[in-house]
């Protein structure tokens, strides 16, 4: 993509109503704008990276044997009545009629949509377990909707649900949903670590926050620090019947929410405990027969007796998610993006738009991009070369190319790594072959 060619409006000053980093940079880099309180535009640069992380999200699902359909954003009142949920739920809910004056909303969540899908279409313990999800726009009308997508009325979530016949294999799938998640989040870049928390209008006995560790988090957390070593080994895919004790790796130490936290504890741990601000950035329940059993969800066993469904529940706030990265990955002069969801993998600056030598140079570094299939931003722009500079700081893309008259001469550019600022001359094969090659 050349930048001359591209819809980015960015802003030089933080914006006086963006209260955190990651609602003050993605307004400054062009990746969203505001349509309303807490409803927000995602712009092409925005939506680039939005859509990276999706897919990661996506992968991991179908991974862990998670099944992709597509649930309505707008739900019939009478599914939430049969679950009693509807007037309980609060004022978050947006209720809606029809010209029939028939009662809908606009759906915080799909608990009892998914439960009358499978009920009406499972009848029996063969067909068990299953795992649905989808990626789907929700509506939650929040009172103070502030810290821009961190805590918007309008956001993309998955949702995924499991269906089993019996507790032990209802823990099953939330043990797997439970390492899925862990997994997502390393490859996004994010060390997130799983806390007790309360289970909150979507209701069950048992739940998990997944949480990063943040100054701008919106909430207290606690934990052992035995929990920021632990590292890549500890995700590996296991057999199922391994499932609970890799999961036993992660809840064997200390962590909760501040709803969920023990003082005792906390004292006992001493200096092994943090206590910091967190952001959530997943939440998994298992709720057992709350919904299947109010809403008449149950199959046939097999000694041809009925039995009532036992079911979990898995969000991960999807367009939460890239707040969430931008607030834990980030300097002063801008976002730095993890590889795996960065807008461009390279971002290319022509020192001297204009001039033949730079021009012919840009141009075949470009051409070789697409060739290999490698996602460039190209500056094209006849601007001064502190505004090229700060503007690809900004928008963090991982690896810059420099190309300027002086290099050139010695058939050299100058490569930079954003996230540690290292930089050095190469050619421009070898250049690309470090860039390509990690």
């Amino acid at each position: 993509m050349r930048r001359s060619n591209l819809f980015l409006p960015t802003l030089k000053e933080d914006p006086s109503e963006a209260q955190i980093v990651s609602h003050q940079l993605m307004l400054r880099s062009g990746m969203v704008r505001q349509a309303s309180a807490g409803i927000y535009s995602w712009l092409p640069l925005g939506h680039r990276v939005l859509k990276r992380v999706e897919q990661i999200v996506r992968e991991e699902q179908d991974y862990a044997g998670c099944q992709e359909m597509l649930m309505p954003t707008i739900q019939s009142a009478e599914l939430w009545r049969e679950s009693g949920r509807y007037d309980g739920y609060g004022e978050e809910m947006l209720r809606i009629k029809d010209r029939h004056d028939r009662e809908f909303l606009y759906g915080p969540t799909n608990e009892e949509q998914i439960t009358e899908i499978f009920r009406d279409n499972v009848r029996s313990y063969r067909d068990l377990p299953k795992i649905l999800y989808h990626i789907q726009w929700k509506f939650r009308d929040e009172v103070r909707p502030r810290f821009g997508v961190m805590r918007g009325r309008e956001f993309l979530m998955k949702d995924a649900y499991s269906f089993d016949l019996d507790y032990t294999s209802a823990r099953r799938s939330y043990n797997k949903m439970f390492l899925c998640y862990l997994r997502t989040f390393a490859r996004l870049g994010l060390k997130a670590i799983p806390m007790k928390a309360d289970t909150g209008p979507i209701g069950g006995d048992l739940s998990h926050e997944f949480i990063i560790l943040a100054d701008t988090g919106e909430s207290q957390v606690y934990c052992h620090r035995g929990f920021l070593e632990f590292g890549e080994r500890e995700l590996e895919q296991v057999e199922d019947a391994e499932l609970e004790k890799q999961v036993s790796k992660w809840t064997s130490l200390y962590a909760a929410t501040d709803e969920m936290h023990d003082p005792a504890i906390g004292k006992d741990l001493g200096d092994e405990l943090i206590s910091a601000r967190g952001i959530e950035v997943g939440h998994i329940f298992y709720f057992g027969t709350k919904y299947s059993k109010a809403m008449g969800a149950e199959v046939t066993g097999a000694d041809g007796s009925q039995i009532t469904l036992e079911m979990g529940s898995y969000g991960i706030g999807v367009s939460r998610l890239v707040g969430g990265i931008i607030e834990a990955s980030h300097d002063d002069k801008g976002i730095i993006w993890p590889d795996s969801v960065a807008p461009f993998q390279i971002g290319m600056i022509n020192l001297r738009t204009g001039e033949q030598t730079c021009d012919n140079a840009c141009e075949e570094i470009y051409s070789k991009c697409r060739q290999k299939g490698v996602e460039i931003i190209y500056d094209d722009r006849a601007e001064r070369a502190g505004t090229k500079f700060a503007d690809m700081d900004l928008i963090g893309v991982p690896w810059q190319l420099i190309v300027g008259p002086r290099g050139l001469k010695n058939g050299l550019i100058e490569v930079k790594r954003r996230d540690t600022g290292v930089r050095e001359e190469l050619s421009i094969e070898a250049a690309l072959d470090r860039i390509i090659s990690g």
